[in-house]
């Protein structure tokens, strides 16, 4: 059935977030080689190639916070959310069992987690709603239904999620995806700030909806 290729395809896609940008930070934390900027990018580049690989299949969210956001929107059906979101936890959690086989001494395994003298769960929670909001604002404007557009949305999403890497990741790790924090986290132990990073980005994409309608006069 279509739908079975399709969640195949989420946790495909999941699997490849998971893996390479967490993996960066792993990377990063052992042997210092790719320093903030290089995490941003290695993030920016696995969201495009996963959204070129499966955007035909699945529409690639890759994200439950995304999946919501578009039934929300009307824009994909509500049956196929829990599916979805099961398919993309799946991804996420082999994705951080692998990162544990190849990186087990990593603290955080690519965990999402607060700077810890300049940022706080509170102020990390409110960096994920503005930041999630952000990039779904963005998705809805270059998707069609639940299908981006080619190349350029894979370039544009991929974009949005570097630069907000870039600039905002330092203080709160920049997720913008709950099942890419509660993987790592599960595995690692680096429970105490996850309720943010699963409440902030759904929230964030959530709020984008009413806005990009009013703002698109979509009804």
């Amino acid at each position: 059935m279509l739908w079975r290729r399709e969640v195949f395809a989420e946790a495909l896609g999941t699997y490849g977030l998971v893996f390479a940008g967490c993996g960066a930070i792993c990377v990063e934390q052992l042997t210092g080689a790719l320093g903030h900027v290089g995490v941003a990018i290695v993030w920016g580049l696995i969201v495009l190639a996963m959204i070129e690989a499966f955007g035909e299949v699945s529409g690639a969210h890759f994200n439950p916070a995304v999946t919501l956001a578009f039934a929300i929107a009307g824009r994909f059906p509500k049956n196929k959310i829990i599916p979805f979101i099961i398919g993309q936890s799946m991804g996420g959690l082999l994705a951080a069992c692998s990162l544990l086989l190849f990186f087990p001494l990593s603290p955080t395994l690519g965990s999402s987690l607060p700077h810890p003298e300049f940022g706080s769960t509170q102020i990390s929670l409110g960096l994920e709603v503005l930041l999630t909001f952000a990039l779904m604002l963005v998705i809805l404007q270059v998707s069609t239904g639940a299908k981006e557009k080619g190349i350029t949305a894979g370039l544009t999403i991929g974009g949005v999620v570097l630069l907000e890497a870039m600039f905002a990741g330092p203080i709160c790790g920049a997720s913008m995806n709950p099942v890419r924090s509660l993987a790592p986290a599960l595995l690692s132990g680096n429970l105490q700030s996850l309720w943010a990073y699963v409440i902030g980005p759904i929230t964030g994409a959530a709020l984008a909806v009413p806005v990009w309608k009013v703002l698109y006069g979509r009804s």
